[in-house]
């Protein structure tokens, strides 16, 4: 008779690997002007300890979720991340929190070995003005 751990094999698609890491990416870049909020406090605490709070700039609520692709093979994970930041950010670090984040998470909650995650900066957003409603779009409001 073959032993219970011994019958079969888990596999663990890439789809929920890319799914996790988004996650984590998403968990990494929840940064406040206290240095953390929600289930990111350990990679924001990575970004506080890098920057100063105050310098890092704003994650815009109008940012895409990061998306996440992964390549599974054995007990390896290679993983890509594309995120959007607030700008003026400090990019070095959110990536660098990005990425240890991703790493911890998808090796904690997979067992996979996680050599290289590639972290890509798709957009820096612009703080939100004030009073969006006085924007004057260019071309449309001014006098001819």
């Amino acid at each position: 008779m073959v032993e219970p751990g011994e019958r079969g094999a888990t596999r663990i698609a890439d789809r929920v690997v890319a799914k996790i890491a988004s996650q984590a990416a998403q968990e990494a870049l929840r940064v406040d002007g206290t240095g953390a909020a929600g289930a990111g406090a350990a990679a924001a605490a990575d970004v506080a300890d890098v920057v100063d709070t105050a310098d890092v700039g704003p994650t815009d609520a109008a940012a895409a979720p990061p998306h996440a692709v992964a390549v599974v093979r054995g007990d390896v994970a290679r993983v890509r991340v594309a995120v959007e930041l607030g700008y003026p950010s400090d990019i070095g670090a959110h990536c660098g929190a990005v990425r240890r984040h991703v790493i911890e998470r998808v090796g904690e909650l997979t067992g996979m070995e996680v050599p290289e995650v590639v972290v890509t900066v798709e957009r820096l957003h612009m703080p939100q003005w004030e009073h969006p409603e006085r924007r004057v779009r260019r071309g449309r409001d001014r006098v001819r």
